[in-house]
């Protein structure tokens, strides 16, 4: 092999490396998704988003419908208003529910939806009334410790 021939080589490589990083890096950031796909958006209001993020999923039944689109605080209600852009292939009734869950114990947070059993159903433009704020573990464990400290005086007496 010619020196020329071993440096195309080589640059054909480095090529693929470089492409196979940025992949990565848009797969990490939720980026990966380039869809041309129809979407119709959907609002929620939450008392506590918690750690949610723009780009985050929206699942239903551990499916993949949409992705958080925008998100705003209401200073009327103080309220955090999470606009979702959901897959045109997925409707749901208008009575749905929107939860902020967690994936694991300390993984991403994501917005699930259960589905209600209304026969309207939800269109673009409209707002979702059932909502369930995200479960901040730092109030968790400050709920079960000032429990435990009643307790304690409580048994004291």
């Amino acid at each position: 092999m010619n020196r020329s021939t071993i440096d195309l080589w080589v640059g054909i490589l480095v090529a693929a490396g470089l492409g196979a990083l940025l992949f990565l890096a848009l797969k990490v950031g939720n980026l990966a998704s380039f869809s041309a796909a129809r979407t119709y958006e959907v609002k929620a209001n939450f008392a506590n988003i918690g750690g949610l993020k723009v780009r985050a999923p929206v699942k239903s039944a551990g499916v993949v419908v949409g992705r958080v689109a925008d998100i705003k605080f209401d200073t009327e209600t103080y309220e955090a208003v999470v606009t979702m852009s959901l897959s045109a292939t997925y409707r749901f009734p208008r009575d749905t529910v929107a939860k902020i869950l967690t994936s694991g114990l300390l993984g991403e947070q994501y917005i699930g939806l259960e589905a209600g059993g209304d026969s309207k159903m939800l269109a673009n433009g409209d707002r979702i009334k059932l909502t369930q704020s995200a479960v901040v573990l730092e109030n968790l464990i400050s709920q079960f410790l000032f429990s435990k400290a009643a307790e304690g005086k409580d048994n004291s007496k």
